[in-house]
């Protein structure tokens, strides 16, 4: 096999790498480790990988066993790793030569997924100044009322406020805590800042970049793109607040002891962060089986496209809702707001979902001989790995070390892009002049 390394695709892909094996060389210096030891190689690949691929999980707690440097180096990977590695690199060119060449342009497009090359300098401005906006804005807000609600000295507010802020952002779910934010789930003035962060970087940086542009518009025409991002992750955070709050109202070991103010701030907290943001305000371990069939299908799907988020994305979800709609209805095409919708990029979507479906299928058939753990708490290890959420019920470091190396795989690939990834390998990618004649197989 011949991989194309100077394709886009394959820059994305190497550059990913690149970081993740600096992440992990820092991570096994002794200054990163709270007791002056060198990290296994395990665990700092672990790591590396969850915090470049804005994942979450993690075989040791943050908090303890890093030491103040091994956190620092932890949020500067999940920083770069929602940033994306090619945003972040154009950005400083566009800084210091205040232009773009084109293959750069095409680089940076493949990143964050631009609806058409010539808005890739717009969008890359708003990915920075929008991070720099909302991680500030978290981080005053967490700080405050750290200090002033808890009682923590300045200093140690301000750094806890600025890990959660720019973890929350990047949906990345690390946290310096060992219960996550389990300790604050009755408390939004800390959960609401999180909440805002997580959808704002989840929504996606064209989403962002379309809002600001047409903000000023007596009758703003939103695409469709933004039209399914916005109003499918309205949907899908209100119908899993609902279904989580009937579900674990009568649970003790989540919803049960909490006032139902409270009860219903932690529903709408386990919603948002289950789609790839990876914080936890309740035992995730402690979940019904119903909550835990919700959040297989929350993390799944995820967030926006080009945004921190992981998943198969909201607008693949949904386009593929539309193409069951329209062929239920009869309608020759996928109609949508007066448009339709390509047929290649409802191929796209359909390959986008059989290719992820396959990955988690694979996943945990591969995991499954080598743990006595439950079928359903392995289903959950793998979604979240693949979707970039973080969430566990409480088994990653109980895996053996074959089924942690298949969990970073899965991340990786979950934050590349199954797409993104197979178009890096693949070879010799040629139109054909020709079309052969078309036949009906039965299908259903």
């Amino acid at each position: 096999m011949k991989i194309n390394f100077a394709h886009p695709a394959s820059v994305l892909v190497l550059s990913f790498l690149a970081v993740i094996a600096l992440g992990t060389a820092l991570l096994m210096l002794p200054l990163s480790h709270a007791g002056g030891e060198v990290a296994p190689l395990m665990t700092a690949l672990f790591t590396a990988t969850s915090a470049v691929c804005v994942t979450g999980l993690v075989l040791v707690d943050t908090g303890t066993y890093w030491s103040s440097a091994g956190q620092v180096i932890i949020m500067g990977l999940f920083q770069l790793g929602g940033f994306g590695m090619m945003t972040s690199a154009t950005l400083m060119g566009l800084l210091i030569s205040g232009q773009m060449r084109l293959r750069t342009r095409l680089l940076l497009q493949a990143e964050t997924h631009s609806l058409a090359l010539g808005d890739v300098k717009s969008v890359a401005k708003l990915v920075l100044w929008v991070t720099l906006a909302m991680e500030l804005a978290a981080t005053i807000a967490l700080t405050l009322r750290f200090a002033l609600g808890y009682g923590m000295p300045w200093d140690e507010a301000a750094w806890h406020g600025l890990f959660h802020a720019v973890s929350a952002f990047n949906n990345a779910g690390f946290s310096t805590w060992g219960d996550s934010v389990m300790r604050f789930v009755g408390d939004a003035f800390v959960l609401g800042p999180l909440m805002v962060a997580i959808i704002v970087g989840g929504l996606g940086f064209p989403v962002l970049h379309e809002l600001m542009v047409e903000r000023g518009s007596r009758r703003p025409q939103w695409s469709m793109h933004v039209v399914l991002t916005i109003w499918g992750s309205i949907a899908l955070i209100a119908a899993g607040t609902l279904f989580i709050f009937l579900a674990e109202m009568n649970n003790p070991k989540t919803l049960a002891p909490l006032g139902w103010a409270d009860k219903g701030l932690a529903a709408l907290f386990t919603s948002v962060s289950a789609r790839t943001a990876g914080f936890n305000a309740i035992d995730i371990g402690g979940l019904s089986t119903e909550s835990l069939a919700l959040h297989y299908t929350l993390m799944f799907i995820g967030g926006g496209s080009a945004g921190t988020a992981g998943g198969v994305k909201v607008t693949t979800f949904f386009v593929l809702v539309l193409v069951v709609w329209n062929e239920i209805r009869g309608h020759r095409d996928v109609e949508f707001r007066g448009r339709r919708i390509a047929t290649s990029v409802q191929r796209q979507a359909l390959t986008v979902l059989t290719l992820s479906a396959a990955m988690v299928s694979l996943a945990v058939l591969l995991i499954l001989p080598l743990t006595p753990l439950p079928y359903e708490k392995v289903l959950f290890e793998v979604i979240s790995a693949f979707g970039t959420v973080g969430l566990s019920t409480g088994i990653t470091a109980d895996l053996a070390p074959g089924a942690q190396a298949i969990i970073i795989a899965l991340m990786f690939i979950g934050r590349v892009g199954v797409v993104t990834l197979a178009v890096a390998l693949a070879t010799n990618q040629m139109r054909r002049n020709y079309r052969y004649p078309e036949e009906t197989p039965i299908v259903g």
